[in-house]
């Protein structure tokens, strides 16, 4: 097999060219190793370009970056910023040093946003986005796409009411153009110094919905369910792998004397937590499985009286309200050919009782209510 050779003057944009026309979510390079691709999960090299040298990808950094960009990653060694390739995608760019050379990692985020129906994602999602208040999370590991849901519903808002939306992320990914609702979107580092400062200096600037690419620490989530008490839709990411746990990992962050308080708060603010996962599809690419808690009234009681390990119980009785389970959804999966069998097995949370959950769905014939449509 032909290697090409990979030369100074080689720009990174043949190489996220690559990357989209094979469908890849991710492109790396690294010193020593040929480009690397993140096709439907997995990684694969690209054995017939030649390995990077040290020095090519010093010259594709300064490509990429701005002077002061370039000075925030001399003094701290880490770098966050993205990089627009004109007519291929923007992409979401982490540097940095191993080994005394540079690694970068490109996410590659398409410039249309996908809708909630072409991600196949929980239909109740239309209804909670166009509420008026309260606070929804969306949660999951990296790589879950929890940033193309979140953009997915922001769209919807955006394409059906008038809305003073402010979205605060580190860094952009996706870009939304004004349609029905006005969008400000503000990148940390260059427009503001952190999601707290952000936020609280956002209920300034009369907004209806706050968006926060992540709730990090304790100030930022004690000013977003302040934001959600006080008549605004809040929403924000959390890596966590399920509601109980969302709910927990925000009670938890705060000192123990407050957490009793911020129980009672939050089981009034709570609006839905939306828990997803990414699985490879049978026919290609990836999808969805998502758990859907809402606010319910037995939800609300669980949350306020610190019995949040009844709440996948509740989830699981409670599909009239538009509840499912992680295992319901993939049982779905699985019942309309989108996911095998044996791949939804390595997400669920009981693959027994997801196993009979399979076959008494496909002996059934029917549908689950509040399931994924199926594929056109």
């Amino acid at each position: 097999m032909q290697i090409e050779k990979i030369t100074n003057e080689t720009h990174v944009n043949e190489f996220l060219d690559l990357a989209k026309d094979r469908g890849a979510s991710d492109l790396h390079l690294r010193a020593s190793r040929p480009p690397i691709l993140r096709i439907d999960g997995k990684l694969h090299r690209l054995e017939h370009y030649s390995s990077f040298e040290a020095g090519e990808l010093e010259e594709i950094f300064r490509s990429i970056t701005t002077p002061e960009q370039r000075d925030i990653f001399t003094k701290e060694l880490e770098l966050d910023c993205t990089y627009s390739a004109s007519g291929i995608a923007r992409c979401r760019v982490n540097v940095l040093r191993q080994r005394g050379t540079l690694s970068l990692a490109f996410r590659l985020v398409p410039f249309e946003i996908p809708s909630i129906d072409e991600l196949k994602l929980p239909v109740i999602c239309k209804d909670l986005v166009l509420r008026p208040r309260g606070l929804m999370l969306i949660t999951g590991p990296t790589g879950s796409g929890k940033s193309t849901s979140m953009a997915a519903m922001i769209d919807y808002l955006n394409e059906n009411e008038g809305r003073n939306i402010i979205i605060v992320e580190d860094p952009i990914e996706y870009l939304h153009r004004d349609k029905q609702s006005t969008i400000i979107q503000r990148d940390l580092g260059d427009d503001t110094r952190s999601f707290a400062n952000a936020l609280k200096h956002a209920l300034r600037h009369d907004p209806d919905v706050i968006v926060l690419g992540e709730m990090r620490d304790l100030e930022t989530i004690a000013l977003a369910v302040t934001a959600a008490e006080t008549g605004h839709l809040v929403l924000g990411t959390l890596h966590t792998t399920d509601a109980a746990q969302t709910v927990d990992r925000i009670i938890e962050v705060f000192p123990h004397d407050q957490q009793q308080q911020i129980r009672l708060q939050v089981s009034q603010v709570m609006l839905a937590v939306l828990s997803q996962a990414l699985l490879p599809r049978i026919e290609g690419g990836r999808v969805a499985a998502c758990e859907i808690m809402i606010a319910t009234p037995p939800i609300r009681n669980l949350i306020r009286d610190g019995k949040t390990y009844q709440i996948p119980n509740v989830i699981q009785l409670s599909n009239q309200d538009g509840m499912q389970t992680l295992d319901q959804a993939l049982t779905d999966l699985v019942r309309n050919n989108i996911v095998l069998e044996d791949v939804a097995m390595l997400y669920a949370t009981n693959c027994e009782q997801l196993g009979k959950s399979i076959r008494h769905s496909q002996q059934a014939g029917s549908n689950p209510p509040n399931s994924f449509q199926k594929p056109s």
